[in-house]
């Protein structure tokens, strides 16, 4: 079984080689290929993931290359971790928009847009290459703003699913509250990516007894704490909402935050530097420390997961994924991008049915639908207007003068990866 992870020079690679080593029996891969174009970050990367495999006992082979064509021919699966532009353009992203009193992240609001502009041309480049040299591979999408990156895959025809990591955490840390295996947890997650309320918290599978109720009686106070959100209000919704909500339920209060301190960006991109040099010695063969904090925590065992329920080679019945909605929310259209618990195989990801979802959700869910469908037609047609309807379009945004405020500087910022600017 061979495996292509495009952007392998990232610093998060450690973390999901790690878990292709601990679960080589659920995902027994013969070859895993690390592609950058960053051969210098690769060359670190690799060598730490190849003392991790030795370390483990891992028999299976990692390879390195700049050659995308060569990475991914004859891949039963293809995973994409890339960043365009770098920690400079996220530098970017968390900026500018705070100028025109927006929240300024990679994902949400006019950075996300600008995030996605940058990155659906080249995925669906990446992805073309995939079809002429691995037709029958599946990409797994963990490249933001993933809703619509996997959107414009699925939408061209490319056999994909799309990834998050927010579900797999609270999965591990409901299961860490309640004393129980992780396994036996089923989440109620509906929602967009980055965009989600676990309305449910079931006990051996989705007909299993409801302990959301506990949870947030027993402890409300320490995971409102977490998302940093009042506990009042995980009480009003009756639901636990993904963090990320926090830029809706607390826009103003974040943008305050934002304008004091450095940008997340930063301090990843000082943590990086970090994590170079520690990959850099010989001595280390296991993931530091330190890769907590970067992000993306439970992300080896998410993907290891998918991967191996697409191929075949476990039968993990259920996961929460970003696939297409065909009727499972009525109140979106078919082709919106929904993450949800659904049923994986071989023949891809089919949505489990979800029971009615509270109009405060609804609403709120519909207009980012809405806001990402826009959002893809700039990202595959370009054009000023197309960037402003996106803007506009988008609820934390909205009003005229911020969205064609935040559309120039969107294009200033970002001008040498758009094409059509």
């Amino acid at each position: 079984m061979k495996l292509t992870v495009v952007g392998g020079g990232s610093t998060y690679t450690p973390e999901l080689v790690d878990g292709f080593a601990r679960l080589r029996d659920t995902l027994p891969l013969d070859e895993l290929v690390l592609v950058d174009p960053a051969t210098d970050r690769l060359d670190l990367v690799a060598g730490l993931a190849r003392r991790i495999f030795a370390r483990q006992g891992h028999p299976g082979r990692i390879r390195t290359t700049a050659d995308l064509d060569a990475a991914v021919d004859g891949a039963d699966a293809v995973l994409l971790q890339l960043r365009v532009g770098g920690q400079a353009a996220r530098e970017q992203d968390e900026t500018w928009p705070l100028e025109c009193g927006c929240v300024g992240q990679e994902t949400t609001g006019a950075g996300g847009l600008a995030k996605a502009l940058r990155t659906v041309p080249v995925v669906l480049d990446i992805a073309e290459r995939v079809r002429r040299r691995a037709p029958g591979a599946w990409i797994i999408d963990f490249t933001n703003p993933v809703g619509i990156v996997t959107r414009a895959l699925l939408q061209a025809g490319h056999r994909a699913v799309g990834l998050c990591n927010v579900a797999i955490g609270f999965q591990r840390r409901f299961a860490a509250l309640l004393g129980v295996a992780p396994a036996d947890l089923h989440l109620n997650h509906v929602g967009l990516n980055h965009l989600t309320w676990e309305t449910g918290v079931r006990l051996a599978g989705p007909e299993g007894d409801d302990v959301l109720p506990k949870l947030l009686t027993d402890h409300g106070d320490e995971i409102a704490a977490a998302l940093r959100l009042p506990r009042p209000l995980l009480d009003h919704l009756g639901a636990i909402p993904s963090y990320y909500l926090r830029y809706y339920y607390a826009h103003d209060e974040v943008v305050r935050e934002l304008r004091t301190k450095p940008s997340r960006a930063a301090e990843v991109a000082r943590m990086e530097k970090e994590l170079l040099t520690l990959y850099a010695d010989p001595a280390l063969d296991e993931k530091p420390a330190l890769l907590a904090r970067r992000g993306g925590a439970y992300y080896s065992e998410a993907a290891v997961d998918l991967a191996a329920a697409l191929l075949g080679a476990a039968a993990s019945p259920y996961q929460v994924v970003n696939t297409y909605n065909r009727g499972t929310l009525p109140f979106l259209p078919d082709d919106a991008v929904i993450e949800v618990q659904a049923a994986v195989g071989q023949k891809g990801a089919t949505p489990l049915a979800v029971g009615p979802v509270n109009p405060l959700f609804t609403g709120l869910t519909a207009n980012v639908t809405a806001y990402e469908h826009l959002a893809l037609e700039a990202a595959l047609h370009g054009g000023r207007d197309r960037v402003l309807t996106a803007l506009l379009a988008h609820p934390l945004i909205g009003q005229y003068e911020y969205a064609d405020a935040l559309t120039d500087r969107l294009i200033a910022h970002n001008r040498e990866h758009l094409a059509w600017a």
